[in-house]
């Protein structure tokens, strides 16, 4: 399973774990994380991640 990393601060997002708190469900790929979501840490868009 790919990881994918903020190049802001580092979060990784997980696969297996979602971000419910702000309304990703666990095991949704990353694909399939709506645009509108941003980094919960440093709230950049996806498109300031990297796969690992």
């Amino acid at each position: 399973m790919k990881k994918h990393r903020c190049n802001i601060c580092g979060y990784l997002y997980s696969f297996l774990e979602g971000d419910p708190e702000n309304g990703v469900d666990p095991k949704i790929a990353w694909e399939q994380v709506p645009e509108s979501w941003v980094c919960p840490v440093c709230g950049v868009g996806k498109d300031e991640f990297s796969v690992e």
